[in-house]
């Protein structure tokens, strides 16, 4: 979100933990729950102190471009206009990170709409926000339908070593690069090898775009080329879900030229590739 989130981390094991962190048991529900939980605790104690409860130590904020959330919000208002609800979510097999996503609405001298995601890690039992991320649009005209996926059972390695776990990320990154030199060469058609059938994207500007035949019908729409720079991977210890971040350079069809940050959510597929099934953009100033 503009005000409320833009929140970009990865969640060391030297983080503090917030006051308010939401109980994690690595069901979708709990994950949901703690959402909701910071949502009203923004509403009743204000966006600043929320902030400060439920986000990690070392999180970043981006106001455009990232700061350290602790610091930022120490020298905020802390306001108690916005709001949002959590529309869809899902947490990995192995329950040690998941995300929300849904709308958001600033109510100050003029009201302001978008959509967000926030990704959040299980530290000790607790969720503690890892990751939030939002882009505007106007006042929203579609309603989306609640979609809380539960993980398929249980899965986490009892060892797993740092070359095991830098080999998983190794497997995304490669995956980004094969998509990025797609991109080149195709444009915004070169997403079809890569998007999942019921994929979602969220771009500046719009509503929630979901399905695939939407997404990439939207792509060809404006996208003539597209660079990725990605900065940050994160892969789930039960090998189910991933998720980048990074700066995406877009060339529109239009003849101009536009930087946003992004987050990518991938979902590995029954014959082990990668499939994006979430995706943000938001304007980065350079």
């Amino acid at each position: 979100m503009m005000t409320k989130k833009f929140l970009y981390t990865v969640v060391a094991a030297s983080i503090s933990l917030g006051a308010y962190a939401q109980k994690s048991d690595g069901t979708t529900k709990s994950l949901v729950n703690a959402d909701k939980e910071f949502a009203a605790r923004a509403a009743k104690n204000g966006e600043r102190s929320a902030f400060m409860d439920f986000a990690a130590s070392d999180a970043l904020v981006f106001r455009p471009n990232p700061e350290n959330v602790k610091t930022y919000y120490a020298n905020q208002e802390n306001i108690k206009t916005l709001s949002w609800t959590p529309t869809y979510a899902r947490v990995s097999k192995s329950g040690d990170w998941g995300f929300t996503s849904g709308s958001f609405e600033l109510d100050a001298k003029e009201k302001s709409y978008g959509q967000y995601l926030s990704i959040w890690k299980d530290l000790n039992g607790k969720w503690v926000l890892a990751l939030d991320i939002g882009s505007m649009h106007n006042k929203p005209l579609n309603k989306v339908q609640n979609q809380y996926i539960e993980p398929a059972g249980f899965f986490k390695p009892k060892f797993n070593t740092e070359k095991q776990v830098a080999a998983g990320k190794d497997i995304i990154n490669t995956t980004e690069k094969t998509l990025n030199a797609t991109l080149k060469s195709y444009g915004g058609a070169a997403f079809a090898g890569f998007v999942n059938p019921d994929a979602r994207l969220i771009f500046p500007g719009h509503e929630p775009i979901i399905g695939k035949e939407k997404i990439i019908a939207f792509y060809n729409s404006m996208v003539n080329k597209m660079n990725l720079k990605t900065n940050k991977i994160e892969k789930a210890l039960g090998g189910d879900l991933a998720y980048t971040t990074g700066v995406a350079t877009v060339d529109y069809k239009a003849d101009l030229r536009e930087s946003f940050n992004y987050v990518f959510v991938y979902e590995r597929q029954p014959d082990h590739n990668w499939n994006l099934i979430f995706q943000i953009y938001t304007p980065a100033e350079r």
